[in-house]
Order: structure tokens, then sequence, then C-alpha cells
């Protein structure tokens, strides 16, 4: 007599738990979730605020006079854009930018060659090199008027007494130069970070071969280091020119806007405050966001590009 087995039979379709994955559009959600209390806050915090700036710029509005407000379309920005004064800040906000942006950028290059070699100490010289670009911009600027420049106490006049050179009014004198000077100091150790890292990613086995065949060290810094860090230059330039046309703090600190130093900003800042016209003050407030973003869509192009250079090297 022969045992026989029989394989249990197959559970029924509908009573097999059944697992379905979740949808694509499920998904995405759950992974942009995190972000939406990100989104929002930006939201509240800057585009509800530029909108209201940017309606506020349409309407002819004295803070003094707030019944006697109307509707004047475009007229508050070809005031903005006629008014003399208002033309006179454009063309210093223009000086200011060039003169800081370009003298930031060679000595922060001359600073990243440097430490790009190595020596004895070169991470504490690094250190205190970046030091300026931490410090406050309004502390900055309060540093350069009253420690630098004061014409009875400061350490330039100080040390011209001591070598019995003349004493200057340095602000009086040259004031959009001390603004300059200022903000040099601060922006330069951040163009020599961009640069030291632009300096820090050559090939350095094509400037090993370069020197094989040759070449002196002029060469290869012309030849091959000065394109390399073409990206790199335009980079710096563009995010420092980004931050030196809102400038604020130094003008406002060092002069008062005062001897022909009164930037775009600073005269937005007198039109509010000052003038308390909200509509005049609000038009040339979105001019100098529509620059503003301007440049920063130059800068968005440079980074990705920087990004697509160093994926397809990798």
């Amino acid at each position: 007599m022969t045992a026989t087995t029989t394989a249990p039979s197959a559970a029924p379709e509908h009573t097999r738990s059944t697992v379905r994955p979740p949808s694509n559009r499920l998904r995405n959600w759950a992974t942009r979730a995190p972000l939406l209390p990100a989104l929002v806050f930006m939201i509240l915090v800057t585009q509800l605020p530029f909108v209201a700036t940017l309606v506020i710029s349409f309407f002819d509005w004295n803070a003094l006079y707030p019944d006697a407000r109307s509707f004047t379309g475009f007229g508050n920005y070809g005031d903005v854009l006629s008014d003399a004064a208002l033309r006179e800040s454009v063309w210093t906000t223009i000086l200011l930018t060039v003169a800081v942006v370009l003298t930031s950028l060679v000595l922060g290059l001359a600073l990243a060659l440097l430490l790009d070699r190595k020596f004895k100490g070169r991470g504490v010289v690094r250190t205190l090199l970046i030091a300026p670009f931490l410090v406050v911009p309004v502390a900055a600027a309060l540093l350069w008027k009253h420690v630098l420049y004061n014409p009875e106490y400061g350490l330039l006049n100080g040390l011209l007494h001591y070598v019995g050179g003349p004493q200057p009014d340095w602000i009086s004198n040259t004031p959009l130069l001390a603004v300059e000077a200022s903000l040099v100091w601060q922006w330069t150790p951040f163009m020599m970070l961009i640069l030291l890292a632009g300096l820090q990613s050559r090939d350095q086995q094509q400037i090993e071969a370069a020197r094989v065949d040759g070449a002196s060290d002029w060469q290869v810094f012309v030849h091959l280091t000065l394109p390399h860090l073409r990206r790199y230059l335009e980079l710096g330039a563009l995010l420092g020119s980004i931050y030196i046309v809102q400038n604020f703090d130094a003008v406002f600190t060092i002069t008062s806007g005062g001897l022909g130093t009164a930037n775009l900003p600073y005269t937005v800042y007198q039109s509010f405050y000052q003038a308390h016209e909200n509509g005049l003050a609000s038009a040339a407030g979105v001019l100098v966001v529509i620059g503003s973003i301007i440049i920063a869509t130059f800068a968005l192009r440079v980074v990705s590009s920087l990004f697509r250079e160093e994926v397809g090297r990798a």
C-alpha cells in the first residue's frame, strides 16, 4: 500500500494580499513635502513684500499726506529715470561696483596664487586673509571710518605723521575712494576663496608636461592658468556685482551719502525715509531688483556651466 501526498491547493485569487507600489505622483509629493515650510516661509518673507512694493510703485503716495495718494501708473518710473539726482546715483553705483569688483579680483587672484604654494604657516595665513569677509559690514565700515580714516587719531595719518608726511582728511578729500577701499578690503577674501578653489582644480599633469617642454612660470600662467580660471573669474565678478549694486552699509556709515557717494540703494533710502515718497522709492527699489535679477541670471548660467564642466571632466 503506497501513501500518496497531495500538494495543498493554491489560495483563491481574492484571498491573496497584494501590495501596490506607491504611484509616482505620491512619491514626488513625499519627497517635496519637507520643503513646503521653507517654500511658504520664503514666499511670505520675500515675494509678498515685493508684490506690495510693486503695487505701491504705481501710486503717487507721500507718507505725510496719506489721503492724497492717487494712481499714476508708470509715472514714478518716469520720474526715477528722468531725475538728475537718481541718474547720478546710478552712475555712482556703476563706478563703485566696477572699481570694487575689478580691484578685488586682481588682489584675490594674487593672494590665491600665493596660497596655492606650500609654505610654513599657510593655514594661519589663509585664516587671517579670510577674516575680513567674516566681519559684519557695518562694523567693517565703522572700523575704516574711525580707526583708519579719522584725521586726528586714525592709523593712516598716524603712520604719515611718523614719517613726516601730510595729514589729509581721507573721507572729505577722496570720499568715493574711501568707500571703495573698505569694500575692497572686505570682498577680496571672497574672490580669493573662489579663485583658490579654481587653482586647486587644475590638471597638474598638464602643468608638469608644460614645464618639461620648457614653459616658464609666466607662460604657464597665461596659457594654462588664466584660461582655466575664466569661469571662476566670471563667477566672482557676477556674485560680487550682485552684492555691491545693493550695498548700503558702507555708503551710509562712512559718508552718509554725501560728497557724491550716494548710490542707488542710498537714494532709495533717502526717498523713502527722509522725503517719505513711498511711491517714488518703491519704483526705484523695483528697478534695483530688476537689475539684480539680470545680474543673478548671468551668475546662475556661469555656475551651471561650471557644474557641467566638472561633470564632463569626471
